[in-house]
């Protein structure tokens, strides 16, 4: 069995990231990928592109908003503002590289459970106060023993499908390219009114369809300071680019109940029922189209395996410490779009890179390695170990 210090499991933005913070201490780690590293920035439809910008600031102490080290620049490596997906996962392989890290591409993790108990047993530890002595992870490769897990697989897994016949639509990272797909027909209709939903409504409307966007709100009419909660300026640029189209419907305040395929096999009606400030209205809508309704609400937030470490409260929150260590598993770590703190969910890259270098110290410490090599993203503005930014309402991180 091999051992390790840490085991990274993830080698997306998160698992690159915290891969480089550890890389500058004394420790013997590795990052694990089921895959190839940042491969579901490749899955990406072929014109979707970063909402957030990329820019050289770095030499101003004002490191490119999509790095995911102090010293590297997205926008400087692929000269664009908004990379798109493959050229993304361009940036994360050339990171990884440069700084050499220990990644082992195509493991898949199947099972983690603390050191010296059976698979059967993991939960009931995990329940009684976690594995103070380190982790055993079953791979595909063989198993792994570590004292500390990173988790850092993002929320690319299973597609979210709220409502019946949900399997009846496309959803939209199934989608390659927006060109290819609109050959399929030339009206749509699109679930979902936030990022991905308007890149599809813009994809098709630029390749002469016609779109419907339906949501059970109305995420293109709200205007937000934390753009977690409201489209970016980029999106809402493109959008209104197309706003004034006839190939444009949106129906706010919309919610779907299911789709139904008809028996010729060549039609679908979505239907409906309008949001109410009393709830639902009692009466159905029905949106009819002859291609699949698209399907962009995002996906299940589940953590695989370590699923059972990291509990949700009632809003579907993860409790982490401010360590962002499972709160019933000692040594075992989150990085990523699912970190939340007060309130407030680091969902881009700019605000999670911050916690690299917080779990990357916690471990240097409790190993009894140097940490000050940590200090560059001190200097960089990528260290917030003073959580007392985040509120909220206001979030200043």
């Amino acid at each position: 069995m091999k051992g390790y210090d840490a085991v990274v499991v993830g080698a997306g933005a998160a698992g690159v990231g915290v891969g480089v913070a550890l890389s500058k201490l004394d420790l013997d780690f590795v990052v694990v990928e089921r895959d190839r590293i940042g491969a579901s920035f490749r899955d990406w439809p072929e014109e979707m592109r970063f909402i957030t910008p990329s820019f050289p600031s770095n030499s101003f102490g004002i490191p490119d908003l999509n790095a995911v080290t102090p010293k590297t620049s997205p926008a400087f490596a692929l000269d664009r503002e908004h990379p798109s997906g493959e050229e993304y996962a361009d940036y994360l392989e050339g990171v990884a590289e440069y700084y050499e890290l220990p990644v082992k591409e195509g493991v898949e993790v199947g099972s983690v459970r603390p050191r010296n108990t059976t698979t059967d047993e993991a939960t009931e530890m995990a329940v009684d106060g976690g594995a103070q002595e380190g982790f055993v992870l079953e791979t595909d490769d063989g198993e792994v023993e570590t004292r500390f897990v990173v988790w850092a697989t993002g929320q690319y897994g299973e597609p979210r499908r709220p409502f019946e016949g949900a399997d009846c639509c496309v959803h939209n990272t199934e989608v390659n390219s927006w060109k290819n797909h609109a050959e399929k027909g030339e009206e749509f209709v699109v679930i979902g009114g936030y990022e991905s939903g308007i890149d599809a409504a813009v994809g098709l409307i630029d390749n002469g369809c016609s779109v419907t966007v339906v949501d059970s709100g109305a995420p293109w009419a709200v205007r937000a300071p934390d753009p977690s909660v409201s489209l970016s300026p980029y999106t809402l640029e493109r959008l209104d680019r197309i706003a004034g189209s006839d190939n444009l419907t949106f129906a706010g305040d919309t919610y779907v109940e299911r789709v139904e395929r008809y028996t010729d096999g060549c039609r679908y009606a979505v239907v409906t029922r309008e949001v109410t400030e009393d709830g639902l209205s009692d009466s159905e809508g029905r949106i009819e189209t002859e291609t699949r309704p698209l399907l962009a609400g995002g996906f299940e937030t589940e953590f695989g395996p370590a699923d059972e470490y990291f509990p949700r409260d009632q809003e579907g929150v993860v409790p982490l410490t401010d360590r962002d260590e499972s709160p019933i598993a000692d040594g075992l770590f989150l990085a990523g779009p699912e970190v939340a703190h007060n309130g407030v969910l680091f969902c881009f890259i700019y605000k999670f890179r911050t916690r690299f270098p917080v779990i990357a110290e916690t471990i240097g410490e409790r190993l009894g390695v140097d940490t000050s090599p940590l200090e560059v993203y001190r200097e960089e503005s990528m260290f917030m170990d003073d959580l007392s930014c985040c509120e909220p309402d206001m979030c200043d991180c």
